[in-house]
Order: structure tokens, then C-alpha cells, then sequence
């Protein structure tokens, strides 16, 4: 017989809150039915890519190989792979856009997936987990669920993806496991690249090769732009161009702002460029086979020489503001930009001349869930841009990477500030108010406004840090990784977390700042201990420990202690992890910080519950709760009745922990903190499991399929 929801002389209760009391296990039942989750999202597929252009022409025969390869892959069991190979800027992406518009939708009907793997690329390497981590949340996943690893990012992927027919869209693929991580269970990877890989084909790849445009449809399209144009000068802009897409569409734009002249007047100025070549371009050879991180062929250098003439030639011609924001582009670290960006590097009419650099599909827009217009260079274009950029001088470069860091360094400190409050911080606030970094609207409002940005920015943040740290600026370094803590605890980037934790060490050490030393080997500690590399985590921490005695603040003390008892719990000596919070705890309260004593004495709670010690540990966190809302720390709250909810597990007061993880399951949803909702239900399930109480179980494990269905994890069910 269960004593859940009894006071053992028949009454039955239900404790929810506190110490109030309602009755009856139907009424616990009725009460968790009752948990508020957000709305789930309308099962709509995702639809990502660039659209189709309304100007196409020729490319028949490519699109009949997508076509017939695409309907053979689509009718196997297993995930198919078509290979576009072609030269930057050759119109790859523009004939998988037609494809998809015209075919392969229809043959994929549960959604395409697309990314642009150069915005994520740095020295080389692609964020895979950010990659994995956009598919998720493109599916329906919910942000605090998407996994830290790649390995888990990519089974989530696969488990949710197994049972649709997707079709996913790969730009920008240089090596093969890049293309192979995001191949789906079933439908269709398109994996787009400027060299054919030779081992995507040994997998089973069908390639399909993009060449420049030969005469004849380049002459139509350059027709189709400027009706009244003579075929014979229409054909020799071609030549010029090289067959090139991009450089003909920037060519003929170029024209038609100009109506006072004609495509004779584009011929001449190409031709006065001089650096076309006497026997025009090699327009062949553009998708040979060649090894992997092998250097291109000569047809691909020769159409680059081409691009870079009409660029040249167009970038002489336009004002002086467009021609300076291009030459910006070149010039800022990262890979995307926004108008406030750009207007804090000292450019003006912004909007005009992005809408020039845009009508001539130099620059485009990116797809961004936060608030800011995004615009980048169409990669040709950017490798121009940067070649250009290296011919200014040295002190322009400085002066405005200078107003770039300055930018972000108090951008990155707002956002960090709405995410994760009143923590502890080394770095001073921020010189300049949120509102005076943007013209128009603020850059971001609220936690979820802030997160976002931050999450938009990543790549480009990390690439000003390794900037700031070229030019010696090591202040800027630590404090704006100090800054990104935020964004890497809360959406899990904790390899990148690592990865850029060595320049903010090696600044501190650069300015004799033992103090940040301490605090950004800890930040580098505790996402290595989140990714499980508990001896790197070690090595961290002990370097850290030995500047303690140089590092003044207490707090210091704090978070150091802390992350060793959380790696010691992840050891299971509870004996020493509570030895270890408790001196954290110490270090807090000698400050004191009211946050941190929450947070410290929650700890030694969790410790206490993992060595058995039931009783001690609830009087430990029933202290906690108190101080948590005298201080207004809500979002503790809940992780400490979780706790308690255990801890009273643990002594067999199985109704009281019901009480309690119920009471972690309202006040998380209420705040919003999924994560914790889907912990206490799998607590609740199992406290109803020991107590016998199958109805109640029933109403908690239906509780938790709503919310992971809520929040993506699983496909809704049949009755749904």
C-alpha cells in the first residue's frame, strides 16, 4: 500500500508550493495536467535556402542531371548525395535554387535544410555542433535541448530525421566529413563545392559539374538583361567575363545605372582593364577532380582573374560611399555585417549603398533569427574585397578593426549583462549605453533578444578576438570572452568556449592580470568539465589554484572551488565535492555575494544528496530557498526544490518529494526553464513509480511526452 499523498491517518494532500496543501492524488494528477508549456509550433517544414532567381537561362542539361538523379536517389531506402562542383561565384547555388523550386521539393515534401558552411568555418574548421544545432532547432527543437557534442547533435538529428524524406543543402563543402555529418537517414544531400572530393564520389556521390556559361547562354542572359543589345558585343562581354555569372550580372547592373551608355562602353572599359588575357580566359576544367585541401586548376584562377577585372572596373564607377563600405567588407573581421556595424567603422549613407552592393548581388541578406538585418559579400566578391583591403594602408586597418572591437567589447557586455544579470563580473561596465550603438532601434531587448544577437554574432565575435589579440589589444580580448560566457553556458558552444579560452589566458598574461587569469582558465575549466574532458578541466584548475593568492577578490576563490567540487561529483567523491562547495560557499559569503551564497549552498545541497546524507542536505537547501527569495533570485528556486525533491526521496517521504518536484516543475515553467520542467517530471514519474501510484504515473509520463513533443524531441503523436 503507498503512502503518496497520505498523512498515514487516511488524509490524503498533495504539497505544491511551500508548505501549502491541496487533497488527493487526483488532485496532484489534475495539477500537473494543468502545467502551463508554451504553444507547440504549427508542424509547418522547414523551407531554408535562397530563393530561385526569376532570370535563368541555359543550364538545361544540369538541371535534367539534378532532376534524374535526384528521382533515382529518392526511390532508395537509404540517404542519397548529389555533388554541384563549380568555380566560386559560377551560379551553383543559383541552380540548386531552380532545382528545388522546379523539382526537388515535390520529391522531398518533409522540408529542406541549408547551410552556408563558410559563415561557419574558422581557420579552416566548421562548427559542426552550430551547424547540427540550427538543423535542430529548424525541426522543431528547442534551444535549451540541443545537445553540447557533435556526436549527440548528429544522433538527435538522425533520430528525429529518420522517419522524413528532407532534403538538405550543404554550401560551401571543402572536406568530406563536413558533408557526411549532415547526410540525413532518408532523402537527400546536395553537397555544393568549388572541387569535386573524391571521397564523397567513392561514397556514392553523383556529380554534377557547373562550367562557366559558354557563349551562347551568356549571350542570352546579357540579352535578357539589356534587350536591345548587338549579339556580336553581347558574345564579347561573355569572353570577358569569362562565362561568369556573377561578373556579368555586376557588368550589366553596372550598365543600367548608367542609361547615357552603352554595352560598347563596358567592352572598352574591360578591355582597358588589361587583365583578361590576349586569348581570353580558359573557360574548361572548372569542376576537375582533384585531392581534398589540394590547390585549384588553372580554369578556376583564370575566371577569377576575370571576376576581379569587372570588379575592378565597377568598383570604379560607383560613389565613393558604396566603395567604401565594399572596401569595409573586406575589412572586418568575421563574415557577416550590419548597418550598425558599419556605421560604427565610419561609413556613411549605409542604407544606399548597401542597396547598391545588393541590387548587383554583390552583397546579399542572411537569414538571422535575432533582430538585425545581416549582409555579407558574395564570397567571390569578399575574396576581392580582402585582396583590395590588403592594399590600404596599414593605419587605415588599425583605425577601423579599433572601432569594431570597441563596438562589440560593449555590445557583447549589454547582451551579457540581460542574459545572465547580476553575476560576477571582473571586466567594468560597458563605456557606452545599448542605445548609443544603434541609430534606428536598439540592438536587442530582453534575455531571449540578447541570447539571439549573441548566438548571430559568434563567428564574427571570435574572429574580432583573434583580431584584437594580432594587434595586441588584450584587454579587449579577456573581457569580451569574459562577455560570451553567457552565450556558451546557455546555448551549449562549449568546444568554441575552449577553443578561444587559450587567447583569453594568454591576454591575461600578456597584462600581468592574475585575476583574469584565474577567472578565464575557470570559464575554459567549466566547459571543458561540460564536455566530459574532466583531466583538461583538471590541468585548468590546478594551473589557476596557484594564482589564487595573487588574485585578491574572494569570488575568485569561489568559482575555482566550485568548479573542482562539480568535477568531483562527476568523480563521485561526494565527500570531497561538499568539502570543496563548502569553501566556495565560504569565499561567497566572505564578500558577500547573495547570488553566489545561493548558488554555493545549492551545491553543497546537490553534494550532500549524492553521498547519502539526507537530512543534513535538507536543512542545507531549505537555508538556500530562503536566501534565494530574500535576494529575488527566482530562477534558483526551482533547482533547489529538484534537489529537495531527491533529498526526500532519499530518507522515503515520497509524498513530500512529490510536493516538492511539483513545486520545481511550476516555478521552472513559469520562468521558462524547460530543461529543469522535463527533469522534475522524470523525477515525478519515477516518485510515482516507487509509491505504486500507476494513474499518477500515467498523468506525469503524459505530462513529459507533451513537452518533449512541445519542444521537438519527438514527432507529435498519430492521434495528434
Amino acid at each position: 500500500m503507498s503512502s503518496l499523498g497520505t498523512d498515514g491517518g487516511g488524509t490524503a494532500y498533495n504539497t505544491v508550493s511551500g508548505d501549502a496543501v491541496i487533497l488527493g492524488p487526483v488532485l496532484m494528477a489534475q495539477h500537473i495536467e494543468g502545467l502551463r508549456l508554451p504553444e507547440r509550433a504549427p508542424d509547418v517544414p522547414p523551407s531554408q535556402g535562397p530563393p530561385p532567381s526569376r532570370v535563368f537561362v541555359n543550364r538545361v542539361q544540369e538541371l535534367a542531371g539534378l532532376r534524374d538523379a535526384a528521382v533515382a536517389l529518392a526511390g532508395e531506402p537509404g540517404p542519397g548525395m548529389l555533388h554541384v562542383v563549380g568555380v566560386g561565384g559560377v551560379g551553383k547555388t543559383q541552380l540548386v535554387a531552380q532545382s528545388v523550386s522546379r523539382e526537388l521539393e515535390q520529391l522531398f515534401p518533409d522540408g529542406r535544410l541549408y547551410v552556408d558552411l563558410e559563415d561557419l568555418r574558422r581557420d579552416g574548421v566548421v562548427d559542426l555542433v552550430a551547424v547540427l544545432g540550427g538543423f535542430l532547432r529548424a525541426l522543431g527543437v528547442g534551444k535549451e535541448f540541443v545537445p553540447a557534442g557533435v556526436a549527440e547533435c548528429g544522433a538527435l538529428f538522425r533520430s528525429l530525421a529518420a522517419g522524413k524524406s528532407l532534403l538538405v543543402v550543404v554550401d560551401n563543402v571543402q572536406h568530406a566529413p563536413e558533408a557526411r555529418t549532415l547526410l540525413p537517414p532518408r532523402g537527400l544531400l546536395v553537397a555544393i563545392g568549388r572541387r569535386a572530393l573524391p571521397s564523397l564520389l567513392m561514397d556514392g556521390a553523383v556529380l554534377i559539374g557547373v562550367d562557366p556559361l559558354d557563349e551562347a547562354a551568356g549571350t542570352e542572359l546579357v540579352r535578357r538583361w539589356h534587350a536591345d543589345a548587338d549579339y556580336g558585343t553581347a558574345a564579347e562581354v561573355v569572353r570577358l567575363c569569362a562565362g561568369h555569372p556573377l561578373a556579368l550580372r555586376a557588368a550589366v547592373e553596372w550598365l543600367a545605372a548608367r542609361p547615357h551608355l552603352t554595352l560598347d562602353d563596358v567592352v572598352r572599359d574591360l578591355t582597358a582593364a588589361g587583365r583578361h588575357g590576349t586569348g581570353g580566359v580558359d573557360m574548361e576544367g572548372a569542376h576537375t577532380v582533384v585531392g581534398e585541401g589540394e590547390e585549384p586548376q588553372r580554369g578556376e584562377a583564370g575566371v577569377g582573374e576575370a571576376v576581379d577585372t569587372v570588379l575592378d572596373s565597377v568598383l570604379a564607377e560607383v560613389s565613393e560611399h558604396t566603395r567604401r563600405i565594399y572596401d569595409l567588407l573586406g575589412t572586418l573581421p568575421g563574415t557577416t555585417t550590419t548597418t550598425d556595424l558599419l556605421r560604427a567603422a565610419g561609413a556613411v549613407r549605409v542604407d544606399e549603398a548597401l542597396g547598391e552592393l545588393l541590387s548587383s548581388r554583390l552583397a546579399v541578406l542572411v537569414e538571422s533569427p535575432d533582430r538585425p538585418r545581416r549582409f555579407r559579400l558574395h564570397d567571390v566578391a569578399r575574396a576581392h574585397a580582402r585582396l583590395r583591403a590588403r592594399a590600404s594602408t596599414g593605419g587605415e586597418r588599425r583605425s577601423v578593426l579599433r572601432s569594431v572591437v570597441d563596438f562589440y567589447r560593449d555590445a557583447a557586455a549589454h547582451a551579457d549583462a540581460l542574459v545572465l544579470g547580476d553575476r560576477f563580473r571582473i571586466q567594468p561596465p560597458p563605456s557606452r549605453a545599448l542605445a548609443e550603438l544603434s541609430a534606428k532601434q536598439p540592438l536587442f531587448t530582453g534575455r531571449p533578444g540578447a541570447l539571439d544577437w549573441l548566438d548571430a554574432e559568434r563567428v564574427n565575435l571570435e574572429h574580432v578576438i583573434r583580431a584584437a589579440a594580432e594587434h595586441g589589444w588584450h584587454d579587449d580580448v579577456w573581457r569580451l570572452y569574459e562577455s560570451l560566457w553567457s552565450l556558451y553556458h546557455s546555448r551549449k558552444h562549449l568546444a568554441e568556449c575552449v577553443a578561444t579560452g587559450r587567447l583569453a589566458i594568454e591576454a591575461a598574461q600578456h597584462e600581468a592580470r592574475p585575476d583574469v587569469e584565474v577567472r578565464m582558465r575557470n570559464q575554459v575549466a567549466r566547459a571543458a568539465y561540460e564536455l566530459g574532458d574532466l583531466d583538461h578541466a583538471d590541468s585548468e584548475l590546478t594551473s589557476a589554484t596557484e594564482l589564487l593568492g595573487l588574485a585578491g577578490d574572494p569570488r575568485l576563490s569561489g568559482v575555482v572551488w566550485e568548479t573542482r567540487g562539480l568535477i568531483a561529483l562527476a568523480r563521485d567523491r561526494a565527500a570531497e565535492a561538499r568539502d570543496l562547495f563548502a569553501r566556495a560557499l565560504a569565499a561567497n559569503r566572505a564578500v558577500p555575494d547573495r547570488h553566489g551564497v545561493v548558488v554555493q549552498s545549492y551545491n553543497v545541497g546537490q553534494a550532500l544528496v549524492a553521498g547519502g546524507r539526507w537530512s543534513e542536505a535538507l536543512d542545507v537547501l531549505d537555508a538556500a530557498a530562503e536566501a534565494a527569495r530574500t535576494a529575488g533570485d527566482d530562477p534558483m528556486l526551482p533547482r533547489i526544490e529538484l534537489v529537495r525533491a531527491r533529498a526526500l526521496g532519499g530518507r522515503g517521504e515520497l509524498d513530500r518529494a512529490v510536493a516538492a518536484a511539483v513545486a520545481a516543475a511550476d516555478g521552472a515553467a513559469e520562468l521558462g526553464q524547460l530543461a529543469k520542467v522535463d527533469q522534475a517530471l522524470t523525477l515525478l514519474a519515477s516518485l510515482a513509480e516507487r509509491a505504486d501510484e500507476a494513474p499518477l504515473r500515467a498523468a506525469y509520463e503524459e505530462k513529459l511526452r507533451e513537452l518533449r513533443e512541445v519542444m521537438g524531441l519527438k514527432p507529435p503523436s498519430v492521434a495528434d
